[in-house]
């Protein structure tokens, strides 16, 4: 059986790769404003929320917001780092991603909705910076399958 593939050259590994880091930094940045947006609706108006009684983690809702205003300041700044192309960046974006998982899960009873969006958000940039890695050998990019 012959195969008809034809192996990518190195700039469109290349291509591919930035665009995912483009794309995880994109999200990352909307991420992290939309997470500065929700820490501060929880630090100035905790009402918004919907509060449950029986949750297994009961948090104040003062305490979220300013949990999710650092980690969205946190995303911004790690965010800008991966416009530059950064390593560091692409390690926090992934820890940082991980982090804001955490947070939006465990306050998923006051803003269910939005915890669930913001999740799949962060899915989405472990995924964008972990599928795309630099070759150290050629000093490309390559697309991990």
């Amino acid at each position: 059986m012959t195969g008809t593939h034809t192996p990518q050259t190195e700039s469109t590994k290349y291509a591919w790769a930035e665009g995912l880091t483009v794309f995880a930094a994109v999200t990352l940045m909307l991420a992290g404003v939309l997470g500065i947006f929700r820490g501060i609706m929880g630090i100035a108006q905790d009402d918004v929320f919907v509060t449950t009684r029986n949750y297994v983690f009961q948090f104040d809702l003062t305490g979220w917001g300013w949990t999710h205003l650092i980690l969205g300041a946190l995303a911004v700044i790690v965010s800008l780092g991966l416009f530059q192309g950064a390593m560091w960046a692409r390690v926090a974006g992934v820890a940082i991603a991980g982090l804001i998982i955490i947070a939006n899960f465990l306050s998923l009873p006051y803003y269910p909705i939005w915890s669930v969006v913001m999740i799949a958000f962060s899915g989405f940039v472990i995924w964008a910076l972990c599928v795309a890695r630099g070759d150290r050998s050629g000093g490309g990019w390559e697309r991990r399958a």
